[in-house]
């Protein structure tokens, strides 16, 4: 890899581990800290999340306008300067509204990278995208497995771990990102707000569509395990420790397994769309795991378990977006996929936390198999119409 490449690496791990301080235990710190009810704790995440949104949109226009190393330093100064404040101001509204803010400023500058990486490594196609991918990986694993042990002393020592890797991320940018890229990438970045509003291959556009509604309720039972399934951990006496280090064995699993996921997809499951529903099967399998589980065990085996179905589900949907859109089509049809994910992360916290408040988490788990059940049958139909009649028009839509 080229030498801008590693050093955008690198700042993609130095970004995710102190982002991974935090993330993991937002929920316990709201609910069991701030002493506000799952519901609430829901409505936080989902505002995160709705800001990272804008901050992904006010992004790419950034990105366009000013090139990648203003894109990226714009991000990476609004959100040390929330961290900051955080350090020293954290009761529930500052906390509330600094989380918000963090999502805006994260939200510049995750989109901003992938883009630049792969102006700066234009040979390396798919490989400057995997390294990136590689690396938020290997910060969750990092930051989770820090980030866990030092919340359970003290959650100020999270927001301060937070502010310094922040600030060693905002050095690298400002002094090691400025000869990379001074001009708008040559790149650039889709959304569905650039894109011609009138779809021309309904059919396999409403296939996208009902593949992604599975999709999205997949998304929306997985941050389950960031939100409602955080304290369920807590009830079941498991140590914040303990907790993160569910999401150090996810992101080390994920890079890891690669290899492995490789073979099994070459020789045993070549089917995209079977790919999917075999994760869906998994994630099941995961759920009803954690649902019985009493000690750390129960817990970490069903870790394992959702990780190796993410595997499977996350890169699979959207595998079937590329190939199904159109020539021209390929960012507004991806856009629509990371809408969903979103969309997914948005809801998830919210309608898992009045689950749990109102029925408790039996009902969440009930729930989520009749999601996932869902998603499967979507994913079995979505391409039922296409396969008669879209893909001869495929290339024309």
């Amino acid at each position: 890899m080229p030498r801008p490449l590693w050093l955008l690496v690198i700042g993609m791990v130095l970004n995710v581990t102190g982002a991974s301080f935090l993330w993991p235990v937002n929920t316990i710190y709201i609910h069991e800290h701030l002493d506000k009810s799952l519901t609430v704790a829901g409505i936080v995440l989902m505002c995160n999340s709705g800001a990272g949104v804008l901050g992904n949109l006010a992004g790419g226009l950034v990105f366009d306008r000013l090139g990648g190393y203003r894109a990226i330093l714009t991000g990476v100064s609004v959100t040390l300067a929330a961290l900051i404040m955080l350090v020293f101001y954290h009761g529930f509204m500052f906390y509330a509204s600094l989380l918000a803010v963090i999502g805006f400023g994260m939200g510049i500058t995750f989109p901003s990278m992938y883009a630049m990486a792969g102006t700066v490594w234009k040979e390396g196609g798919r490989k400057a995208f995997n390294a990136i991918y590689v690396a938020q990986n290997v910060g969750v694993a990092a930051g989770a497995a820090c980030g866990g042990f030092v919340a359970s002393y003290s959650f100020q020592w999270s927001f301060i771990g937070n502010a310094l890797l922040c600030a060693l991320f905002f050095l690298l940018v400002l002094f090691g990102y400025k000869g990379i890229s001074n001009k708008a990438s040559e790149i650039s970045p889709e959304t569905i707000l650039t894109q011609d509003s009138k779809i021309k291959n309904k059919t396999i556009f409403t296939g996208l569509l009902i593949l992604c509604g599975g999709y999205l309720l997949a998304w929306i039972s997985y941050v389950q395990w960031q939100s409602t399934i955080a304290v369920f951990t807590q009830e079941a006496g498991i140590s914040l420790k303990l907790y993160s280090l569910l999401w150090t064995v996810n992101g080390a699993l994920i890079v890891l397994l690669q290899p492995v996921l490789a073979y099994i997809l070459k020789h045993w499951i070549t089917s995209t769309k079977t790919q999917i529903l075999v994760g869906y099967l998994i994630f099941i399998v995961s759920f009803v795991t954690v649902s019985r589980a009493e000690a750390f065990s129960g817990f970490m085996g069903a870790m394992v378990i959702l990780t190796i179905g993410e595997m499977f589900v996350w890169p699979g949907v959207p595998s079937i977006a590329n190939d199904l859109a159109p020539a021209g089509r390929v960012g507004f049809y991806q856009g629509i996929v990371n809408s969903t994910a979103t969309a997914g992360r948005m809801i998830g916290p919210s309608f898992g936390g009045i689950l749990a408040d109102v029925w408790g988490m039996k009902t969440v788990f009930g729930v989520i198999f009749v999601l996932f059940m869902i998603s499967i049958v979507l994913t079995q139909i979505y391409d039922r119409k296409i396969a008669v009649g879209g893909l001869s028009q495929k290339k024309t839509g």
